[in-house]
């Protein structure tokens, strides 16, 4: 699924052969192509003509070995493991991120991939701005045979997160994920209202959440730097989620967000089914972006 998110670099490379100047000023247009952010190319292919320069490399193919190996030493770098297990149960993922960003299927995704590891879940249905992300969440919860939270449109959601933690813990529940408002980041009350959210639950579990994972739709490119920004800056984030990451996708997100926000990616989805979540691997990644 990952393969061609990177076609304009790789189409540059399959079509060259020896280094030359030309070759890099190409690269950088074609990273930028890729949703690499403009001084995140430059910089990539700064270094790139010095290591070339330095080892005497004069094929295209080792430029992008040379590439490859950079991509995935960035994303390493600011790698991190999804929390697994939590001090004390329930273990707590508070989940948020803009309107048609593809949070409400991933936290289904998440759910289920708990129960694959025999975990009980329970959902929180913390979106309460709209009466259809609640049943919305109901209806996944249905599918998943798991618990949910849910308070009447219009409520707080930092009571539905309260009460969630308390259920879990009274029901001997493993897992709690908590869908948040899909509010637009640049407005200044719904992220005061995220922030309560945030302070509560901290309240509730006596320690922060175990993850706050921020879910980026992949083909949204360049905004998502800006998402990140502002919900990183709000509540602090424990990683990414990059949905939606297939052909239509550029690739180059993931690169700018380690680079620049020190933000570990840690999930991918590539489809619909429950089964389209999948750990991200730096490597892999890398070599499938290059190949």
């Amino acid at each position: 699924m990952l393969r061609g998110l990177f076609r304009q670099v790789s189409d540059l490379f399959s079509g060259a052969g020896e280094v030359t100047d030309d070759l890099f000023d190409e690269l950088e247009e074609a990273l930028i192509a890729s949703d690499v952010s403009a001084t995140l190319s430059a910089e990539i292919v700064s270094l790139l003509r010095d290591a070339a320069r330095e080892r005497g490399i004069r094929t295209a193919d080792e430029v992008r070995d040379l590439l490859r190996a950079h991509i995935a030493g960035v994303l390493d770098e600011h790698a991190a493991p999804l929390a697994l297990e939590a001090a004390a149960p329930p273990l707590f993922y508070l989940v948020v991120g803009v309107n048609g960003t593809g949070k409400t299927t991933t936290i289904a995704k998440l759910g289920a991939r708990f129960q694959r590891r025999e975990k009980k879940v329970l959902l929180a249905a913390a979106d309460t701005f709209r009466a259809a992300a609640i049943d919305q969440l109901q209806v996944w919860a249905d599918r998943l045979g798991a618990d949910i939270v849910r308070h009447q449109p219009g409520g707080d959601p930092a009571a539905v997160v309260f009460d969630s933690i308390e259920a879990a813990r009274a029901r001997g529940t493993d897992v709690v994920i908590a869908d948040t408002a899909g509010r637009q980041h640049t407005q200044h009350n719904l992220m005061e209202e995220l922030r309560k959210v945030d302070r509560v639950a901290r309240r509730a579990l006596g320690r922060a959440p175990d993850e706050t994972l921020l879910v980026l739709d992949a083909t949204t490119g360049q905004n998502a730097l800006v998402q990140a920004q502002v919900f990183r800056d709000a509540i602090g984030l424990t990683g990414i989620v990059l949905a939606k990451l297939d052909g239509t996708a550029k690739g180059g997100t993931l690169i700018t967000l380690a680079q620049e926000l020190g933000l570990p990616v840690k999930l991918v989805g590539v489809g619909e089914k429950l089964e389209d979540l999948h750990d991200f691997d730096p490597q892999e990644y890398a070599s499938a972006l290059l190949p």
